[in-house]
């Protein structure tokens, strides 16, 4: 079924005036994410770590991504500031702080109430009870929302992936934990900088080390608090700000303030499905018209090289 240009127009015109007529749109903007009493995480302490890129190894090979361009062994790609893209889930960073050379992971925070999910009118991100912010691709519209409003700057776009680009991040290896198994990073750490568990008691972990060394470590659990939680906790033994880690994000729950914001504009929300739908069936229509335009041309041009050959073959039988 072809659809024409002023056919998909008139799509949309139909979709806004049924938006208007029906009011503000409540999507996924509207959900309030709680968090689960008894969600896993994992904590971070940047004492123990040691920059070895294992982690970076053991997530590479968990969620079968493409190998990266430098070995995991080469400890030159420190000396820069990485972030995760959509091939890379998670990262370590070294930073010059005060105490010498500090190193920082970086993957998705798995938020408690996660802004990614609130700015989805579609549903794409689930927090599930685990604790792990998970991801559909299978329902995903390509809109980005989600870049926008996560506050640590973690889902990737796949821009390579003409096709069917999907947003990227660390799922905290869902699938495994599910079965009982430990993050890929947190099982290969030779440090036990990673710890798994139950977030409350990861949070307990935390206050004793900090209590039980409070010269070496900053009184602060990052991640308790910030943008109203995550299961991915850090201590560290420097000021955060000197690990490149945001202090001024407050505690208020990144969903509050995403999802007033889109669901203002319900007239954008109702019509963006419908919008994406049309100009995807205006590039298939587009793609099948060159496809059949190729196919023509190479019928074209093998004709007429035949019809040349047969007449340079009559001229030598002649």
């Amino acid at each position: 079924m072809s659809i024409s240009r002023r056919k998909f127009l008139g799509w949309v015109g139909a979709a806004g005036l049924s938006t208007v007529w029906s009011g503000p749109a409540s999507a996924a903007t509207t959900k309030h994410f709680e968090g689960y009493p008894d969600s896993l995480g994992v904590l971070f302490d940047n004492l123990l770590c040691i920059g070895c890129r294992t982690c970076e190894e053991a997530c590479n090979k968990v969620n079968e991504l493409p190998p990266p361009e430098q070995s995991f062994k080469d400890l030159s790609v420190l000396d820069q500031k990485r972030r995760t893209t959509a091939k890379t889930y998670t990262i370590v960073n070294r930073y010059n702080s005060s105490k010498g050379p500090m190193f920082r992971k970086i993957q998705c925070n798995h938020c408690l109430e996660p802004a990614c999910a609130s700015a989805c009118f579609v549903s794409a991100f689930k927090k599930t009870k685990e604790g792990a912010v998970t991801y559909d691709a299978s329902v995903c519209v390509g809109c980005r929302y989600c870049m926008i409003a996560c506050p640590f700057e973690i889902p990737a776009y796949e821009y390579d992936k003409v096709l069917e680009p999907r947003i990227m991040k660390c799922t905290m290896c869902y699938p495994r934990v599910i079965k009982g198994l430990l993050p890929g990073c947190v099982e290969i750490c030779p440090t036990e900088a990673l710890s798994f568990g139950k977030r409350k008691d990861l949070i307990r972990m935390a206050r004793d080390r900090i209590h039980r060394y409070p010269d070496r470590y900053v009184d602060h659990i990052y991640g308790e608090h910030e943008m109203g939680g995550t299961n991915w906790l850090y201590l560290s033994g420097v000021p955060y700000t000197e690990v490149d880690m945001r202090e001024d994000l407050g505690v208020t729950p990144a969903s509050e303030l995403t999802a007033g914001a889109l669901s203002s504009v319900p007239m954008i929300v109702g019509l963006w499905p419908v919008l994406l739908t049309g100009i995807y069936a205006i590039n298939k229509r587009s793609d099948k018209i060159a496809k059949h335009e190729r196919e023509l041309a190479v019928d074209q041009a093998e004709k007429a090289a035949s019809e040349e050959a047969a007449k340079s073959k009559a001229k030598e039988d002649s």
